[in-house]
């Protein structure tokens, strides 16, 4: 039991710390040269900083070149990482599966009959483990198709379309009523018998390998919530490979146990045996798919301009979820098919313990605490309707200068502390009145790392007052329902499509500008919109962007200065 509790501890942690890193893959793009015919459409909002001669303009080309490979390398690294974090969140959910009541029962079956069918215990052991590995091939084959069937292009739109978003929503509230009982979600009967007959009557590796694809099918009631789950999450991520690198992580700790109990049958004896217990699991799943479900309907909120679904509605909704689920863990909400609970278990007290204590964490995030456990997943601080105190850089900083009202602010909405542009065209010509550098934001509606800057990094006192010292530019790249004036639409050799809307647009113009095509994406540049040092991704440590922003700032001086 002990061992059930570490394990429903660490994944209860890890879904409330789960921060889905928002980056796409651009290994599918062509990206073209700054300058080039192709890039023409994309420059002509700056033909009026003035005439350069051709060893200027050369140079500029060669600069920004050298950036993008720069920022190529860091998003590399980010790509490597949001993997890992998909591998984990896999390896956590098959971890979780074989504790449902449709696997858990099933290992001592299953072990003992290959004891019996390979007649010894060594060939027992070597049919354990290619029954394990047929898992894994099972589980990676079907993440891999979902690779084939998306593209990365695919995967990206389901991050950022609301439609999707929302769709996601229906799905995991679906996978939740069923973890509570209200129904199973299961495969026609037909195709699971006809694998296991195939199962029954090959032999060799041809019916190990069925044996797993039956474990596969038979089991689909309890891990297919948890199988959607990952998915859904590795797709709005928006990375090629990440669907088949979560699959490999879940099929991997699904089979493990497996494997081990054949290799090492003390693993098998210190396994707690079946009862009530597995379908508390089940139950805790459910109450932690409606939590997470919740992310996906925020998003769509935001895509879609509802303006209702907002930070405190979604803190009142988590505050409940997880109240429930405290007294669920205590005996004191019961369904139909839970049995009777005569003592509550020390493990149990423990988690719900950490349910209610968690739910009172959020208390305060109704009032405009940052709660920031819940960046990223939670509506971002500007939606919230009442803050009690700002922290930070709340307080707004705005030049005498600055326009009372700047194109597209009934749109969008400003974080908490700073008055950005949201057109590129006005606020360059802003920076140029006031000679001050410029700060472009690409980011985006459902855009995760964003919401997490934000959040938790831009409400730092320093991080505030430096940003203050540019032109904010925030350009939406998810941005659908506004269109573009038909002398900016053309077509995007990059995004391969047109540019008739202002995401698509802005989108184009990063890639094309700059290399690349994820966000959050941050370029500290002057008048001619060339970086004054490295674009930069989310950086979680608000000394370290302190000192980012400030690099541009100086250098931003100093060619004011050349001379000093």
């Amino acid at each position: 039991m002990k061992k059930i509790l570490l394990i429903l501890s660490l994944f209860f942690l890890f879904i409330v710390k789960m921060q889905a890193q928002d980056s796409t893959g651009t290994d599918d793009l062509v990206f073209t040269e700054v300058g080039s015919a192709q890039d023409s459409a994309t420059n002509s909002i700056v033909k009026d900083t003035g005439k350069q001669d051709s060893s200027a303009q050369v140079t500029a080309t060669v600069k920004t070149q050298d950036k993008s490979v720069a920022s190529a390398s860091t998003e590399e690294a980010d790509h490597e990482k949001t993997l890992w974090q998909t591998f984990i969140a896999g390896l956590v959910g098959g971890f979780l599966a074989f504790l449902m009541p449709c696997i858990f029962p099933m290992v001592p079956l299953t072990i003992s009959y290959f004891t019996k069918r390979a007649g010894s215990k060594n060939k027992g052991i070597g049919q354990a483990v290619i029954y394990g590995l047929s898992i894994i091939v099972i589980y990676v084959a079907f993440g891999l198709l979902i690779t084939v069937l998306f593209g990365s292009a695919g995967l990206n739109a389901l991050s950022s379309s609301g439609l999707f978003n929302f769709f996601f929503f229906v799905l995991l509230v679906v996978f939740a009523i069923s973890f509570f009982g209200a129904f199973e979600i299961t495969l026609p009967s037909s195709f699971v018998n006809k694998i296991d007959n195939k199962a029954d009557n090959s032999k060799g590796l041809g019916g190990i390998f069925f044996m797993a694809a039956s474990l596969a099918l038979v089991s689909f009631s309890c891990t297919g919530p948890i199988i959607g789950t990952l998915l859904v999450d590795a797709s709005s991520k928006g990375e090629l490979l990440a669907p088949a690198v979560g699959m490999f992580g879940f099929s991997l700790a699904l089979a493990l146990p497996f494997t081990l109990s054949a290799i090492f049958p003390g693993f098998l004896s210190s396994m707690p045996k079946s009862g009530g217990w597995l379908n508390s699991v089940k139950v805790c799943l459910g109450f932690l798919e409606l939590a997470l479900a919740l992310k996906f309907l925020s998003a769509a909120d935001l895509v879609w301009h509802w303006e209702w679904f907002d930070r405190e509605v979604f803190l009142v909704l988590w505050i409940v979820i997880f109240v429930l689920m405290g007294f669920y863990l205590l005996g004191k909400l019961k369904f139909s098919h839970d049995s009777d609970l005569p003592y509550v278990s020390v493990p149990r007290l423990f988690l719900a313990i950490l349910s209610f204590s968690f739910a009172v964490y959020m208390v305060p995030g109704l009032w405009g605490a940052p709660v920031s456990v819940l960046s990223g997943l939670a509506p971002p601080m500007n939606t919230q309707d009442f803050i009690l105190k700002g922290n930070g850089s709340a307080q707004v900083k705005t030049d005498s200068e600055f326009p009372s009202k700047v194109k597209y602010d009934d749109v969008f909405k400003k974080p908490i502390g700073f008055t950005p542009f949201f057109d590129l065209e006005e606020g360059l010509a802003y920076a140029k009145k006031v000679n001050k550098p410029v700060m472009i934001d690409f980011t985006g509606w459902s855009c995760v790392n964003c919401r997490k800057m934000e959040d938790n990094i831009w409400i730092d006192a320093e991080v505030g007052r430096i940003i203050n010292e540019y032109v904010l530019i925030q350009l939406y790249v998810d941005e659908r329902k506004i269109k573009m004036p038909k002398e900016k639409v053309h077509y995007s050799e990059i995004l391969r499509t047109t540019t008739d809307d202002l995401g698509k647009w802005n989108g184009d113009f990063q890639a094309t500008k700059y290399g690349s095509n994820s966000q959050p994406f941050y370029v500290l540049a002057g008048h001619d919109l060339i970086p004054l040092v490295k674009p930069q991704g989310a950086v979680f440590d608000a000394k370290e962007y302190a000192a980012y922003l400030q690099s541009g700032l100086d250098k931003f001086k100093q060619a004011e200065k050349p001379n000093e």
